[in-house]
């Protein structure tokens, strides 16, 4: 049933939750009311709230002997499960704050991480840390032995007591931790009560990375209200097919997807047969395209599951808007609206001198009230440019850098960036912090780094060089020399798809890079050339397949297709077209110790031997 509000409720009557507490005080007074419910469960096990509970609190009073204090930074080095869980929910019991540090990122960021933040302890395995992580680090298994923790009254501010600090990249070329309060998170999950109606048997999927503030959505949105967080398996998670499956057999309520995951859910969804017990699919991370949506509407509706946009930020913590998305919407706009803001959030759209805009003009989105977080860690100049108090306002804003136009319908609509900041599979990506890795390899006289869609959506990162030694000495051996660099440095969503070398980057009269004189990746020939005879028939398709219909043109033989930027939806598309091709059946597992064009031709090879 259409709602009045796009920010308004779809269920009136949702149970109270008690705004601005200390998280794990809202997790306690679940786990009183629901002993016995599943809280979490991974591939391998699953714990009560009951046995939650109690291991958190044997682990908070074995980190409070270990020297943890209130407000002190906890590390996290764990793979996506259980014990992540109980880890972040132990050290917010022992007083402290979690910094989650995701396995799956390179040694060089993982060690900025723990530099940065003044981490003295970690919980994870120190055989898995790079060896000049300096941290001590003790694992899990060791701390939860003893006794639990006795109930204490935690008598910290949640307005100011920090719950975890989130890394997201950096214009300086370094990323920066957001320090965000228990309030923050309490008051969005009281918010977003009132607008959803969450339940004690709301099965949450946990899709997300730790380090991408999703996951906090996911984890928190499940504990505060008696829900289950069943942790998707990293394999599943980038597989759409295992996990349109998984998502029927864990009888999953709540999905979070950014839009470029959902497509690839979407195309295995067509083709499944499984029942599915979604009540909710949450977008959010990018802008999202009618387009995506429409193929599912009209085989499942708008009703059930509910499908919802919001836009949010780690500096905002997490959602900020709301907008119910009905089949209407889809029938005419490119893009689906955000909304309007969340109870407790107001937004600005200012203009350069921060003077409010007329309606239906674009501006600058300020965002003021509940959701605004204590700041960056260590860095008080840019916490003066971008938490900031504006003229009549009871409380500091946040500029985004966002660009929002408000419509006659009350419901905000993006509309770009003011700055380079540009927005891949979800994640916030500040070009600098990618250029100023390229510029350390002495293969690189300059770079640019710019966001380009290779249709419907499908944003990645392009990168223009200026060899060091000219146009005619950027070899494939070069190439992947400074792709394998990036990949040391820098996470897989901040890795380029194509690398495109030039004479020199073209400027406007100001000296500013001039993008329209930039090259389009369709327009650049490869730079990657085979003979003839040095491939096989099925090795030269792939390629031709990835280059001419996904647009890797810079991708080898031998290179991994997310190294070069490459996502899960791409990926699907591209075994589409083999599979038509072909006639054969091709398993996505198949790419799962590598997705490079001579795996995926020794694997076409071997299903039409099978298939004669």
């Amino acid at each position: 049933m259409p709602i009045k509000n796009p920010g308004g409720s779809i269920n009136p009557t949702p149970a109270p939750l008690k705004p601005g507490a200390l998280l794990h005080e809202l997790f306690i007074a679940r786990a009183r009311e629901f002993p016995e419910r599943t809280a979490v469960s991974d591939a391998t096990r699953s714990l009560s709230y009951a046995q939650l509970d109690a291991a958190s609190s044997q682990l908070a009073a074995r980190l409070r002997q270990e020297g943890v204090k209130d407000g002190m930074l906890v590390g996290m080095y764990l793979p996506r499960g259980v014990d992540l869980v109980i880890s972040l929910l132990g050290i917010l019991k022992a007083g402290g704050a979690y910094v989650p540090v995701d396995p799956q990122y390179p040694g060089k960021r993982v060690e900025h991480i723990v530099r940065d933040s003044g981490l003295s302890l970690m919980i994870g395995e120190r055989g898995d840390l790079p060896p000049s992580a300096s941290v001590r680090v003790l694992p899990l298994a060791e701390l939860l032995s003893g006794p639990a923790l006795e109930p204490l009254t935690d008598r910290r501010n949640p307005d100011d007591a920090v719950a975890y600090v989130i890394y997201t990249s950096g214009s300086t070329g370094e990323p920066k931790g957001v320090l965000v309060a228990h309030a923050n998170v309490s008051r969005l999950l009281d918010s977003t009560q009132r607008s959803y109606g969450f339940n004690e048997n709301d099965v949450w999927s946990m899709f997300h990375s730790i380090g991408f503030d999703f996951s906090v959505w996911e984890i928190w949105g499940a504990l505060a209200h008696g829900g289950h967080v069943a942790v998707v398996p990293y394999d599943v998670s980038r597989s759409p097919g295992a996990m349109r499956q998984w998502l029927a057999d864990q009888g999953v309520t709540v999905l979070s997807q950014t839009p470029s995951a959902f497509r690839g859910l979407d195309e295995a969804d067509r083709s499944a047969s499984a029942p599915l017990a979604l009540r909710y699919v949450v977008f959010g991370g990018e802008a999202l395209p009618a387009t995506v949506l429409r193929p599912w509407v009209e085989r499942h509706g708008d009703q059930k599951p509910a499908l919802i946009n919001m836009y949010g930020i780690t500096e905002a913590t997490v959602h900020t808007t709301f907008k119910r998305v009905l089949g209407q919407d889809l029938e005419s706009a490119a893009m689906v609206s955000i909304g309007a803001p969340l109870d407790g959030w107001r937004l600005h759209l200012l203009d350069a001198d921060r003077q409010p805009v007329a309606q239906g003009s674009a501006g600058e989105l300020y965002i003021e009230g509940a959701g605004v977080a204590l700041g960056y860690l260590n860095r008080p100049g840019l916490n003066a440019e971008r938490f900031v108090q504006l003229p009549g306002t009871s409380s500091r804003a946040y500029r985004t850098g966002d660009l929002l136009v408000l419509g006659d319908d009350g419901e905000y609509r993006y509309a770009g960036r003011c700055d380079e900041q540009l927005k891949i599979r979800g994640f916030r990506i500040e070009p600098g912090e990618v250029e100023a890795c390229l510029q350390t390899s002495p293969a690189v006289a300059a770079a640019h780094v710019t966001g380009h869609d290779y249709g419907d959506g499908d944003w990645r990162l392009v990168t223009y060089v200026v060899p060091t030694q000219g146009v005619d000495a950027w070899t494939e051996q070069t190439r992947n020399e400074v792709a394998a660099l990036v990949a040391a440095n820098l996470p897989d969503y901040m890795r380029p798809s194509a690398y495109i070398a030039l004479a020199q980057l073209p400027v406007t009269d100001h000296g500013k890079i001039d993008k329209k004189r930039l090259p389009s990746p369709e327009s650049v020939e490869t730079t990657v050339q085979h003979t003839a005879d040095s491939l096989t028939e099925h090795e030269q398709f792939v390629l031709k397949v990835w280059s001419q219909d996904i647009g890797l043109k810079n991708i080898g033989l031998n290179d991994d297709f997310f190294d070069f930027g490459g996502t899960s939806l791409a990926l699907i598309r591209s075994l589409s077209t083999l599979k038509a091709h072909y006639q054969i059946h091709l398993d996505p597992g198949a790419l799962a110790c590598g997705a490079t064009a001579k795996i995926l031709a020794e694997s076409i090879q071997r299903s039409l031997v099978q298939a004669h």
